[in-house]
């Protein structure tokens, strides 16, 4: 179980950082999360 959860993170990391290989590119992307965020409240 723990195997699977490690795994899952893992991945989940390294798909996160290869759709955003800068640290400008994770900036703009949290910036969007943000703003998605306000408009939907």
């Amino acid at each position: 179980m723990i195997r699977k959860i490690i795994l899952i993170l893992t991945l989940g990391s390294a798909v996160a950082l290869a759709g955003c290989n800068t640290v400008k590119g994770l900036g703009r992307d949290i910036e969007s999360v943000g703003k998605a965020g306000e408009k939907a409240i």
